[in-house]
């Protein structure tokens, strides 16, 4: 029996979607009339808390009926373990796949910028328990903040130790398969703000690091302010690119509500081969259930671009 035929078999009808149970007994969420996005558009929680109730769980079911095929969820890391299971477990019967985990975020330290050594141990065992919560809910992607500069040391010498510390992050991760996407961007922490801020800084890095499993995270709300173009960081770092996160500015709301061309960047995008996770990483700009399928109507429109 092929695998849509036993999820189908004694499936029954919830709110316009199916919710049946596959071989292994496990929950399902099936929509023949599904909608199909090109790319894996990640939603969170309380995004569409109004038209799926406070129900985490109904909420992953709701976000797979509308046709989204991954998830992000920041605050993961703090869940208890057997919420994640069932977190993992639902994600799982409806197809949708874990987007990246916040496994090091530093804005107060310069904790990658300086090498001293409670600040590494504590970021490598930051890793670690990222690495064991990445093992349960099936994720494959570990987002690194790395924190401040450090006005006191050059900053070639920063960026040395940078490199030193992200090589032992890859021991951790490359033999189980992880990947830790880098992010750069613009906030005002410390005096001198954070260390790693634009594409070309974090390409460089990738590059000298020069592992499979550290890679680069691609927030446009971030860099649309930080660059020239993102089209231009694309096509120049797409090598190094493997997860992108999308807000409109201003306002960090969905497409469409600020100056970015996301039916653009998403055709870029796709067209340069890319076929990841996009995390929603935004607010609604309207309120209420209203509010959740403009949110929707966002994404399918940019989409079809």
């Amino acid at each position: 029996m092929k695998r849509r035929d036993f999820l189908m078999a004694g499936a029954v009808a919830v709110g316009g979607a199916f919710v049946g149970r596959d071989a292994l007994g496990r929950e399902t969420c099936i929509s023949p009339d599904k909608r199909r996005f090109h790319l894996k558009y990640a939603p969170h929680f309380g995004m569409f808390k109004h038209s799926a109730g406070d129900d985490l769980n109904d909420q992953l079911k709701f976000a797979a009926d509308q046709g989204f095929t991954a998830w992000e969820d920041s605050g993961l890391k703090n869940r208890p373990v057997d919420l994640q299971n069932k977190i993992a477990a639902t994600m799982e019967a409806c197809g949708i796949q874990t987007g990246a985990l916040v496994a090091i975020e530093s804005y107060q330290d310069a904790t990658f910028a300086r090498k001293h050594r409670s600040q590494w141990e504590w970021a490598l065992r930051e890793l670690r328990q990222s690495i064991e919560l990445a093992k349960r809910v099936r994720a494959t992607w570990l987002t690194v903040v790395p924190g401040c500069a450090d006005e006191h040391l050059p900053r070639n010498i920063q960026t040395a130790h940078c490199i030193e510390l992200l090589q032992r992050c890859c021991d951790l991760v490359e033999p189980v398969g992880l990947v830790i996407v880098l992010e750069p961007m613009r906030r005002a922490v410390g005096r001198h703000g954070c260390f790693l801020q634009t594409v070309p800084q974090t390409y460089r890095i990738c590059r000298a690091v020069n592992r499979p499993s550290c890679k680069m995270l691609l927030d446009c709300y971030h860099q649309q302010q930080s660059t020239d173009g993102l089209i231009r960081c694309i096509d120049a770092a797409g090598s190094e690119i493997a997860y992108v996160q999308g807000g409109d500015r201003p306002g960090r709301k969905e497409p469409g509500t600020g100056e970015i061309d996301y039916g653009r960047v998403f055709q870029h995008l796709r067209r340069s081969g890319y076929r990841g996770i996009v995390g929603m990483e935004h607010g609604n700009s309207r309120p209420g259930a209203a509010g959740e399928q403009a949110v929707i109507d966002a994404y399918a429109a940019v989409d079809a671009c």
